[in-house]
């Protein structure tokens, strides 16, 4: 089933166990394992975006992993970044004869990779920065969604900084004619989701938020704040910073930022769920397994250099 394959994709909603999965499968097949996390490249950023790198160690032997931990809390990383890092990435294991697992549930980043999204990189545009200087963000907004209504990246419309940047690239593209791009690799996915019943994922969401905070997830907000990261920028980086940050500032309680908190990220998971149904929607053909079963992921990926 999966001979012809060159990437192994392993995605699920949050809290599904998929990166041990992805961990445990690289062990067997002398693979490595190519994050497809939003937030888990930046440095410092640990509990609050579920990074786990004890996760790579399977059986006493070091998994090696990619793109986690590459950029600081300040950088603005984009999917267009993403996209030409998987792809050196990728490119660098086939070289080697590894068969690379890209693991994660940043839908947009795994959509960026397997359908080969048209992405360019754009010069900045200091006349348009300066037209756009002193306009509120309702008109920003206006403004991005009439130039790109079928926008990828809603996150963009959340931040100022990146909401000007989307406006300057939709600008550009627009008037520009862009050539094929010749280096792009070729993907051939095989792709596995990993899923629960609604019931258990969502008890295993708050356990694992509650661990989480026992293990010191404020301390980590509090630290980043501390260190120059201010409360406008933690609030982008997700739901754990935003919450916490509000905590840390005296704008809510405790018992009010994890009940909020709690719910926020339930609502995330289904929105991720919705994400992957319209993949396969779309045409993307995802094997599903329950309850991260590793013997039927197993069963599933076969022997990628032979017969399955």
């Amino acid at each position: 089933m999966t001979k012809n394959c060159n990437l192994i994709v392993i995605l699920g909603p949050t809290a599904t166990g998929k990166t041990g999965l992805a961990a445990r499968l690289a062990k067997e097949l002398n693979s490595e394992v190519i994050s497809a996390d939003s937030r888990q490249i930046y440095r410092g950023m640990d509990l609050g975006t579920g990074k786990d790198l004890t996760e790579f160690v399977v059986d006493g032997v070091r998994v090696p992993y990619h793109l986690i931990d590459i950029v600081e809390p300040d950088h603005e990383f984009n999917v267009f970044e993403y996209q030409r890092s998987f792809f050196d990435c990728f490119s660098e294991l086939l070289k080697r004869g590894i068969v690379p697992i890209m693991v994660g549930g940043t839908g947009l980043y795994i959509d960026a990779v397997i359908k080969g999204y048209e992405m360019f990189e754009v010069p900045e545009n200091p006349g348009l920065r300066r037209e756009l200087d002193n306009q509120d963000m309702e008109t920003l907004k206006s403004r991005l969604l009439a130039l790109n209504p079928a926008i990828h990246n809603t996150t963009d419309l959340l931040d100022r900084k990146r909401l000007l940047r989307a406006i300057e690239i939709a600008d550009h593209t627009e008037k520009h004619q862009f050539p094929d791009e010749a280096d792009k690799p070729e993907i051939r996915p095989f792709i596995i989701g990993v899923r629960w019943t609604r019931e258990i994922l969502r008890r295993r969401i708050t356990d694992r938020l509650e661990k989480r905070l026992e293990m010191g997830m404020i301390d980590e907000v509090r630290k980043l704040h501390e260190s120059g990261t201010s409360w406008e920028k933690l609030s982008f980086f997700g739901l754990e910073y935003r919450y916490i940050s509000l905590y840390l500032q005296g704008k809510t309680s405790h018992e009010e930022m994890f009940k909020t908190l709690n719910t926020r990220i339930h609502q995330f998971a289904k929105r991720q769920e919705t994400w992957f149904r319209r993949m396969e929607r779309q045409g993307t053909v995802i094997h599903w397994i329950d309850n991260a079963d590793f013997d039927k992921l197993k069963a599933l990926v076969g022997n990628i250099n032979g017969d399955s």
